[in-house]
């Protein structure tokens, strides 16, 4: 395999031996950025040479014994984590210059452990689109594919692990952030369960770095296996030392099993208010397939799982309820009288997106009040399964779409158009809850674009859905590097 291709973890291990420098690794990693970043565009922010003199540091310590779990490791870094000294703009133009003073949480931690950070990698406008395009720094491209795009809003980072820019990198989730581009561009991503993983300094440009408790968002590991997932994710958990972190200590609980046989397992390829369309669902399949032949048991269908009708409607309303707390008074009143005209009988997603945008303190509530009884019932249907498989999206990657509305935009599913933000549903899934999720290559479409699925858990044991990824992984492959 191309050394920058290598899992982390062999790299680690290679690192430790003597066989490979942290220099050499880097400058393999920087020559391929210089290669070939003018097609893919991924790294929107290189720090070559912080990263150079990072890894003479990591060599130094190595030589030494050191063994921090990413000592001398590349890696590179959402645009969105704060990196002191170097251009925080998620994608807004206002924020071009902007240059935070601090370091995110996350951010001290990969270096804690070692890891040599190359760069910052792109997204979307405010994170707030499936692909991952800016004013600033331009469009992001799949590797698979360079018509179409990686995701979003962690797509430079998915397009930079399939393009072998780095061997991990760590970005963020709410409508799929982390999921779908690892779908999207064929390699691996964990949404951790809500309030595991500090988010200090993944903030927008010019905000206060504050431990602030997220609703729906988290930040997350990305890799091109399942093994360096919770690699990462063991670096990333934990409380903010700022807030819990003064009283409590993280202790998360061992996998449910060991062996592939041992997994009960409910798989999910409809939704009622999408179709999944014919390429998703064979991925869906295979990863079944794959379960059975291993003797799990596997069931499709369960009256203990949550209406996902209902799930849909509360994720799209909680998601939407926050977007225009900062809206301007009259565009906020456009809203709310565009809210009061419709039907009490429409129950689109259009309309529930409409109503959680005008939500009052009350409605909030009384919607957070219905998804409690969403999480008992998880807490129930978990009871019985150890783990749920179901799309992504609907689709694999599609073709890169600018329009500026993003209510105008259609997405093509085996040929016929929805509306592209219903796309989010299966994504909102385990987020509106705050489960815990492992997005895993599934195969390839007709067209030949990588096909995820995402492995969705208990809360608080994301070791679970991390160690059946690795599981899956032996059997039915993970990575493959794009042609």
């Amino acid at each position: 395999m191309d050394g920058n291709l290598r899992p982390a973890g062999e790299l680690a291990a290679a690192l430790r031996a003597g066989e490979v420098s942290s220099v050499e690794l880097t400058e393999a990693a920087i020559a391929g950025i210089e290669r070939d970043e003018g097609v893919i565009n991924a790294i929107c922010v290189p720090d070559f040479d912080r990263a150079r003199a990072a890894a003479l540091h990591a060599d130094r310590e190595l030589g030494r014994g050191g063994d921090r779990p990413l000592l001398g490791v590349p890696v590179t870094v959402k645009e969105s984590y704060n990196v002191a000294g170097m251009p925080t703009t998620w994608g807004m133009p206002q924020y071009r210059d902007f240059v935070p003073a601090e370091d995110a949480v996350q951010v001290s931690r990969l270096e804690a452990a070692g890891a040599v950070v190359l760069g910052k990698s792109n997204v979307p406008l405010g994170l707030q689109d499936l692909q991952s395009f800016n004013e600033i720094y331009g469009t992001t491209n799949n590797p698979w594919d360079h018509g179409r795009t990686p995701g979003g809003s962690s797509g430079g980072s998915a397009a930079a692990l399939a393009a072998g820019f780095g061997a991990l990198s760590i970005g963020s989730d709410i409508g799929g952030s982390l999921r779908t581009p690892a779908h999207f561009c064929g390699v691996y991503a964990h949404k951790p369960t809500l309030g595991l993983v500090a988010n200090r300094g993944m903030v927008p440009p010019a905000t206060p770095a504050l431990p602030v408790d997220l609703d729906l968002a988290v930040v997350g590991p990305m890799a091109r296996t399942a093994r360096d997932l919770a690699l990462l994710l063991d670096v990333m958990a934990g409380p903010d030392p700022l807030t819990l972190g003064v009283a409590h200590d993280l202790a998360l609980p061992p996998a449910r099993h060991q062996r592939l046989g041992d997994f009960r397992v409910l798989v999910l390829d409809e939704h009622p208010f999408i179709p999944t369309g014919s390429a998703v669902r064979a991925g869906v399949n295979r990863v079944a397939d794959a379960l059975v032949d291993g003797g799990a048991h596997v069931e499709r269908h369960s009256p203990l799982l949550p209406d996902l009708a209902e799930a849909a409607t509360l994720y799209t309303q909680l998601l939407f309820s926050a977007s225009v707390a900062r809206f301007p008074a009259d565009a906020y009143e456009q809203l709310r009288t565009r809210a009061a005209g419709l039907s009490a009988d429409d129950r689109s997603l259009g309309a529930a997106r409409l109503r959680g945008m005008v939500f009052s303190h009350r409605d909030r509530t009384r919607a957070n009040d219905r998804r409690e009884l969403h999480r008992h019932g998880w807490r129930q249907l978990f009871a019985e399964f150890d783990a749920v498989v179901c799309p992504i999206t609907p689709t694999p990657a599609f073709p890169h779409d600018h329009d500026p509305d993003l209510l105008a935009r259609r997405i093509d599913i085996d040929g016929v158009e929805y509306p592209y933000l219903d796309q989010l549903v299966w994504a909102g899934l385990a987020t509106m809850p705050g489960l815990p999720a492992t997005a895993i290559p599934a195969g390839r479409s007709s067209e030949g674009l990588p096909v995820g699925v995402q492995l969705i858990g208990p809360m608080f044991e994301d070791r679970t859905t991390l160690l059946l990824a690795d599981l899956l992984e032996q059997r039915i492959g993970g990575f493959q590097a794009p042609k």
